[in-house]
Parts: C-alpha cells; structure tokens; sequence
C-alpha cells in the first residue's frame, strides 16, 4: 500500500465505538430480569453491570462509570432524573438468640430500650452486621440488604412503625438518549410492542404484496331466456281490462 493509499485509509480515532449501555446498582436490588428482557429486545448492544456501595450510587454517575445507576433513596437530585420504583421492607436484625426471634414482625416502638448501631458510621451493612453477630447492638436494614448479606448468627424480623426507603432508577439528565429510554421502559414494565419503547417505533420493513393466484375472473356465459317477457309488467295494478274476450 502506497503512502497516499495508508492516508486516505481513515484511522481508529475516526471510527466510533460500538454503543453499549453500563448501569449500577446497590445491595439489595436483584436487576437479573432486567438484564435478560435487555438481551431478548437489544441483543446488538451489551449491557455491563457491577454493584456499587451506597456511598458510591452517584460518584458512577458524575464520573462516568455507569450511565444509570439504581439508587436508595434519599439522594442530591440536582443534574439528575430520577424515578422511583419501588418502596422496601425495613427489617431489625439481632443476634441470633435475641427475643425478636419468636415474634414474627416488630414493632419499633417495643425496641425503645434496645442499642442500635449507626450504619452508615461503621462503613456500611456488612460490617455493621458483623458488629449485631458479635452481640453489639441491634440495626434497621431494608429486608433486601440483610437478605444479600446474610451474615451467621443474626436474625432478621419485619419491623413495623420505622421509616421505609425506596429504590429508584437515576441518570444523568443530559443524557437521555433512545438506548437510555429503552432501558427505562424494561425497567419500568412496558412491554415490546409499546408506542412509548423507541425500539417499537422503528421503522419496520413493508411486506411485499402477495400474489393473486385466482387468475383471471371468467365471465359466466349468458343463459338463453326461456319465457317470453310478461307484457303486462311493469304497467301496474288494473292497467288491462277484465272480463271475456
């Protein structure tokens, strides 16, 4: 290849890259019916996953490592749209042998005289659970957290009377594109075949006519009268005399 051929060849940089579609999520979100219905409806473009602690369900945003991110609330919405989904089951977990473990669901308001651990201040759920195994104290956890974690001897039970949290879907809002809005219908519920999916508003290729294999319509033969016509029809009632000829 000459040098004016390797010049007119366009380079790497020129090329862009294939689109693919990353979001996040926190402890506690299963997103695995998500992901399939992802790769049934847009098989041509990857879906990257990865779990990201609650201190971090927004840093992926504003650093561009995910391009949505599934979020506990409350969070900052400032730059970001963000919808809710769904509301969680707040659970008391205790070490294993505590009195809530005879109750099916508790209230908080029995739980007055009890410690409870800060969360959030021992670095997050898994070592705050680790800290309620060891007898510690007691810590309010969404049902779906102290499931994943699932540390030994603790147990969980509902709790009744606390506040509860939400999960919500949140991106950047500058950067909504037909990718983006696709993922948020199937996280939403619609369907394949909705007006509102950009994937359905595609253009979708006419159909070539089906050929007519009747043939030709054939014209009936004409049938040879039988009867003479009626000379009185069409004269109406009474427009012959009667009587004998």
């Amino acid at each position: 290849m000459s040098a004016e051929e390797e010049e007119a060849q366009p380079s790497d940089d020129s090329v862009p890259a294939p689109r693919e579609l990353r979001f996040a999520y926190v402890p506690g979100v299963t997103p695995g019916k998500w992901i399939r219905r992802w790769e049934e409806r847009m098989p041509n473009v990857p879906l990257h996953s990865f779990m990201s602690g609650d201190g971090a369900q927004l840093a992926v945003l504003r650093d561009g490592s995910a391009d949505l991110s599934f979020v506990r609330l409350p969070v900052e919405r400032e730059g970001l749209n963000v919808i809710p989904l769904y509301e969680e089951q707040p659970v008391v977990v205790a070490p294993k042998g505590h009195e809530i473990a005879v109750f099916e669901e508790v209230a908080l308001a029995d739980l007055a005289a009890e410690s409870f651990l800060d969360v959030a201040g021992l670095g997050g759920p898994e070592p705050a659970l680790q800290l309620v195994a060891s007898g510690a104290g007691l810590v309010i956890l969404p049902m779906s957290v102290a499931r994943h974690f699932n540390v030994k001897d603790t147990v969980a039970r509902k709790l009744t009377g606390a506040p509860t949290t939400w999960i919500a879907l949140a991106w950047p809002g500058d950067s909504t594109d037909e990718v983006i809005e696709e993922f948020i219908g199937i996280v939403r519920g619609r369907t394949a075949a909705s007006s509102r999916q950009p994937s359905a508003q595609q253009e979708k290729p006419k159909r070539e006519p089906k050929p007519d294999r009747r043939g030709p319509a054939v014209k009936k033969p004409k049938v040879a009268q039988r009867y003479a016509p009626n000379p009185d029809k069409g004269r109406g009632k009474g427009s012959r005399k009667k009587g004998k000829r």
